[in-house]
């Protein structure tokens, strides 16, 4: 198995830490694209099970949303070398959403759908917990997509519990950069699927307007991610949350 780098590492230790993300007995499901987020935080978690003093079940799950151009046949035998339990579930997400969308953005609505696929397979086989892979670019560039689209400033949670009250959801990268597992995600040589949603690929974005704005700025100001953090940080705490089919758009899988 590659080794993780202190420097990937350790962040994403100490977010589990400081928001008590995993408990000991808890039954974690990783919500696994293909994409270099959801693979790195695989591995992370991975190697915490084997080597942290807390006892926990990981396994993982991909939503294939059925759309042209989406291949994870090559994460079922990363998965077997893993050995973890592994959950695929195909979805027609895509051809629902054509029926359905009503002035919202398709990858808003597929993360959703998503996570509704995510929650039902979590409670079917057991686990209490979904992991999910957003870093902390995810939460700078939703916290402006908040401010600038909704009038608020509202970023996501690290963890918190859904509205039904029986899951949990917790994101341990929340303090790890995005170049960060794209960069271990590289050197590892793990079987990243280039487009992991060829839908979202193919047409700008709000959340690539947003992504552009901050590289321009951190090019300007290099502590510009360490000040967002420490702004972020009390809007991250755990709470209740539900799917909100209207919400505005603030999420993607990694």
């Amino acid at each position: 198995m590659p080794k993780i780098p202190k420097r990937l590492l350790r962040p994403a230790g100490r977010a589990i830490a400081d928001f008590a993300m995993i408990q000991p007995g808890d039954r974690v499901l990783l919500g696994v694209s293909g994409g270099k987020d959801s693979l790195s935080l695989l591995h992370i978690l991975y190697q915490l099970r084997r080597h942290a003093p807390i006892d926990f079940a990981l396994g993982a799950i991909t939503v294939d949303p059925m759309v042209e151009g989406f291949d994870p046949s090559t994460l079922r035998g990363h998965m077997d070398r893993l050995g973890l339990p592994w959950f695929y579930r195909r979805e027609p997400i895509l051809e629902r959403a054509m029926k359905h969308i009503d002035g919202d953005s398709y990858c808003s609505w597929c993360a959703r759908m998503k996570r509704g696929v995510m929650y039902a397979t979590a409670r079917r086989e057991g686990y209490n917990v979904l992991a999910l892979a957003q870093h902390l670019d995810d939460l700078a560039e939703s916290l402006l997509l908040s401010m600038f689209h909704g009038g608020r400033m509202k970023t996501m949670k690290a963890h918190y519990r859904i509205d039904a009250g029986d899951l949990r959801v917790i994101r341990p990268l929340v303090y790890v950069r995005e170049r960060q597992t794209r960069d271990f995600a590289t050197s590892a040589g793990l079987p990243v699927i280039p487009d992991s949603c060829p839908a979202c690929f193919s047409m700008p974005t709000q959340r690539q307007h947003m992504k552009e704005l901050l590289a321009a700025q951190e090019r300007l100001n290099p502590g510009l991610f360490k000040s967002l953090l420490a702004t972020m940080k009390p809007l991250m705490g755990t709470g209740h949350a539900k799917i909100d089919i209207n919400s505005h758009p603030t999420e993607k899988l990694g």
